[in-house]
């Protein structure tokens, strides 16, 4: 099975002077607050179980529909069994599984994604709320065949962060999403592509082809004169930035 990429660029420096630089979207403009459920206990010994165990659960509201997903990010195909092999959809769920390219680190992700009436996840981030509460059975039995020994129950959310999400941006031939995270000092910018196996593309094929986006996406934010650096991915910058890690 040939896997989706998600390329990705993270800009350095001033955010609304790439902004600037990048240009307006033809697509829409998203904007919505981002939390991050972590161990409770964790957390308060400043440690990221989750995360450092390869598990993200993420909750999204604004003025869409609010989201719930739950990701493993690095995982191995030997890690997904069962249904989450192969992503489906289903009623309000969507699983999902490929691959993250940043500057020369490349990482399996495979996530299931739940949503929710606009506004109906706020109460499992409120203060002393169990951030786990709303996930779905599907998002339960992802994580107990594909993760076992995970203890996902009694979550804190972490955050907001207010994220704000330009979607088919133009830059040159390609058509690029922009999403801006700020929370605390932290205020960076992430560009994105998606790339798609065409049917009956071989690998090698898709693979080139996958290369060659990279190298004009890369291309087309260094003309602009953006800096870019920093393969590190949003969600550790923050959480390490939401938890400050004890040694």
């Amino acid at each position: 099975m040939i896997l989706p990429v998600e390329i990705k660029v993270n800009v350095d420096g001033d955010v609304q002077e790439a902004l600037a630089a990048l240009g307006e979207p033809r697509g829409g403009t998203r904007k919505r607050l981002i939390w991050f459920a972590e161990g409770r206990d964790g957390v308060a010994e400043g440690r990221l179980p989750l995360l450092d165990g390869g598990v993200i659960v993420r909750l999204r509201s604004g003025d869409t529909p609010d989201e719930l997903t739950v990701k493993l990010r690095p995982c191995t195909e030997e890690q997904l069994v069962g249904p989450f092999t192969r992503p489906f959809e289903e009623e309000s769920f969507e699983y999902r599984i490929e691959e993250d390219l940043a500057g020369s680190r490349r990482t399996l992700a495979a996530s299931a994604t739940g949503t929710h009436p606009q506004a109906a996840l706020l109460d499992a981030v409120a203060p002393g709320a169990d951030a786990a509460a709303p996930l779905g059975v599907r998002q339960r039995e992802f994580l107990r065949g594909c993760a076992p020994g995970v203890r996902i129950d009694g979550l804190v959310a972490l955050g907001p962060i207010a994220s704000t999400k330009a979607e088919d941006v133009p830059l040159d031939d390609l058509e690029a999403d922009l999403e801006r995270w700020a929370v605390g000092g932290l205020d960076f910018l992430e560009v994105s592509i998606r790339v798609k196996p065409k049917e009956d593309e071989e690998p090698d094929a898709f693979a080139e082809r996958v290369a060659r986006k990279q190298r004009k996406l890369e291309s087309a934010v260094r003309v602009r004169g953006i800096p870019s650096g920093n393969p590190e991915s949003k969600t550790r910058r923050v959480l390490t930035a939401l938890v400050p890690v004890r040694p």
